[in-house]
């Protein structure tokens, strides 16, 4: 037989002639002509190189070849049937499959965290790898499939066939070793009389963010350290005398380890993305993950006003490099 006339509709239609023995009757189940479905009948013929089904005074027979089909078609087609249900639908309770997941250190602690303790109870059988996103690496990760979906600073975004949903906003707030600050207040002689860490997390240098406010006003801050991982950065504050700028959502889960103050100079914030590539886009289960990405965002986007808190916040998110 030379399957490469073989079609899904042919199939379709062996199905229903079998069932019906009948033209007429399984034209209409097809919702074809009759005329459309005996012209499959005839391709059908010609593939398998018997008649299928011969005309009687009582109706159609099937031949011996079209019985001996009945069986493994109706189970073929039903397989079919199954694989584009399951294509089409997902039910996270029952489902068993495994999501990627990139994020920088700071958004697994600040988003990801909360968001996969929040998604085990809808999803138990759901499996989820976490990786070490890089902005530089992202796009070729999410086209490969090595990433199902990234979490992003929203400037980062770029790139062929990527898609994105800015999904939070962050402001930056001041930290510093625990007990050495009074009500939230850093003079801005004291702030520049400090040593400071900042996150540079592709080593670019040592400048970021607030030193370009203070160059606005003609001001010059002295940057000790720069390092890849705001977590290190929490730890070398709550550790020294050293001064920083973080998240805010990320600093108020480590609200115990240091004090916090509002930053003497303002500086602008900024927005995170989640970003998948086309080739996902429509798929109904990275399609779903996606859905509780953003909710899950969405109810945790408002974060209290530039003032400084001493207790942390549960379930909050976000990203930047300081």
């Amino acid at each position: 037989m030379d399957d490469k006339r073989l079609d899904l509709n042919l199939l379709l239609a062996l199905e229903a002639l079998l069932a019906e023995l009948n033209v007429t009757r399984a034209a209409k189940r097809l919702n074809l002509s009759q005329p459309a479905l005996s012209a499959q009948l005839s391709r059908l013929r010609a593939i398998f190189g018997d008649p299928l089904l011969i005309p009687t005074s009582r109706g159609m027979l099937p031949t011996a070849m079209a019985s001996d089909l009945g069986v493994p078609l109706r189970l073929a087609l039903d397989q079919a049937r199954a694989l584009v249900n399951r294509a089409q639908t997902f039910d996270p309770a029952n489902a068993n499959m495994t999501f990627s997941i990139a994020a920088s250190d700071y958004m697994q602690v600040a988003i990801l965290l909360p968001f996969l303790l929040q998604l085990s109870c809808r999803a138990p059988g759901l499996r989820v790898m976490v990786r070490l996103g890089d902005v530089r690496l992202v796009g070729a990760e999410l086209e490969r499939g090595d990433a199902d979906v990234a979490l992003v600073e929203s400037e980062d975004v770029g790139g062929r066939d990527l898609r994105r949903l800015d999904v939070l906003s962050e402001r930056y707030i001041g930290i510093a070793r625990r007990h050495t600050v009074e009500r939230g207040f850093m003079p801005i002689d004291r702030f520049m009389a400090a040593s400071h860490i900042i996150v540079s997390p592709r080593a670019q240098g040592f400048t970021g963010p607030t030193d370009e406010a203070l160059a606005a006003v003609g001001l010059t801050r002295q940057v000790a350290f720069a390092v890849s991982s705001f977590v290190f950065l929490i730890e070398a504050v709550s550790r020294s005398d050293l001064l920083a700028l973080a998240p805010q959502r990320l600093v108020e889960r480590y609200a115990d380890r240091v004090d916090i103050f509002k930053p003497p100079i303002a500086v602008p914030g900024f927005k995170i993305a989640m970003v998948w590539h086309d080739r996902t886009h429509a798929h109904p289960a990275r399609a779903w993950l996606r859905d509780q990405i953003a909710e899950f965002c969405a109810a945790h986007q408002t974060i209290a006003p530039d003032s400084a808190r001493t207790a942390p916040r549960k379930e909050e998110a976000i990203h930047g490099a300081e």
